[in-house]
């Protein structure tokens, strides 16, 4: 162990005693830490000025600009964590696959996957092909100090749902059609996509991340049995990849109440919750051992101050015999958010919890 690691082995030693770390370990915490998914993006205004004019995927790619980005919330908001600014399709764009982000649509795939000889198309994913990202961590790394970074990737499901429709789809015909017409397919399609996935993540902490998250966006459309049978293994093989770091695994999807056991049981370390099911209840499905985050539904943040602070102290509530507890929204920040709400709301959670 080198001088400048935490006893967790990769985790930085200025992060190390964050309120945000502990949480996630499970220990005993000075308030409730808060961070929120796409705190860096569309609601603040000094993001829309610094993007003006440079399509998404090239503003991930410029490390001083993405250093800004993911700088900016924590500087406005007093968050307890920052996310690195990207997007979940970059390590596709970086190994070759022809797509382009679209603004008011998402990603979209130029040439489909949907035969096994498209499957060569998905290289491994090398540290040279995504050398932005390492240079951007260490701008980032270097002005957050005592403040975590958090690293993220799409997961394995949600970046086969993305290539095998094409881009967004409202009920992943294509996906579910070649998961249940082809099921040795689809095994090799996410077993290919879980190496590239867990090679960014490892990417990410080499260069200082604190924490990792893995986005299921998409997996919320399956059932448990076939979330089981056909992406766990996968989510699995992402999770005991970088289990040897020592930084904390968080894994979130949308829509997946019935998932929740699951989740954690894929190796996340903190399961992500959204909106749809109280943190206790939610502690009762996932099980002991596992920290939660979550969950403020991010509509309320637009019913007005006294609204919210009661929302907000329901889930806090909830949380109270949590083993663990890192506040956040049931999703990302919506585009029109006022900035000063969650400024607001950072603070009423460090007031409402501290020890």
């Amino acid at each position: 162990m080198s001088a400048n690691q935490s006893p967790a082995g990769k985790q930085p030693t200025a992060t190390y005693d964050s309120a945000f770390l502990k949480a996630c370990r499970r220990e005993p915490v000075p308030h409730t830490p808060v961070w929120f998914m796409r705190q860096a993006g569309r609601s603040l205004p000094e993001y829309l000025k610094v993007r003006e004019g440079i399509p998404m995927l090239e503003s991930c790619m410029r490390p001083e600009l993405v250093a800004e980005i993911t700088l900016q919330p924590v500087r406005r908001h007093g968050v307890d964590a920052a996310i690195y600014f990207s997007d979940i399709v970059v390590p596709l764009k970086a190994i070759g696959i022809d797509l382009d982000i679209k603004p008011g649509v998402g990603p979209v795939i130029a040439d489909p996957i949907r035969t096994r000889a498209d499957l060569a198309r998905l290289r491994d994913l090398t540290p040279e092909d995504v050398a932005y990202v390492t240079e951007a961590f260490g701008l980032l790394t270097r002005e957050l100090g005592a403040t975590p970074l958090i690293g993220f990737a799409g997961a394995p499901f949600t970046l086969a749902s993305y290539l095998v429709e094409g881009g967004p789809s409202r009920n992943h015909e294509h996906t579910k059609a070649l998961m249940y017409g082809d099921p040795q397919l689809w095994a090799d399609l996410l077993d290919r996509l879980a190496g590239i996935t867990a090679a960014f993540l490892e990417v990410q902490i080499e260069a200082g991340a604190s924490a990792v998250q893995l986005f299921d966006s998409w997996v919320g459309a399956l059932s448990p049995a076939d979330y089981r049978r056909s992406v766990l293994p996968a989510s699995r093989k992402v999770f005991e990849a970088v289990s040897g770091y020592g930084v904390p695994r968080i894994h979130f999807g949308v829509g997946t109440g019935e998932l929740l056991g699951l989740l954690g049981e894929a190796g996340a370390d903190v399961v992500g919750v959204d909106w749809r099911v109280p943190l206790d209840e939610a502690a009762r499905r996932v099980g002991p051992g596992k920290a939660l985050q979550g969950n403020l539904d991010p509509a309320v943040l637009f019913a007005g101050r006294e609204a919210v602070e009661t929302k907000t102290r329901e889930i806090l509530d909830a949380a109270a015999g949590l083993e663990g507890h890192v506040f956040n929204l049931g999703h990302g920040v919506l585009p029109t958010t006022d900035p000063d709400a969650l400024t607001r709301l950072v603070e009423y959670v460090h007031t409402q919890t501290a020890r």
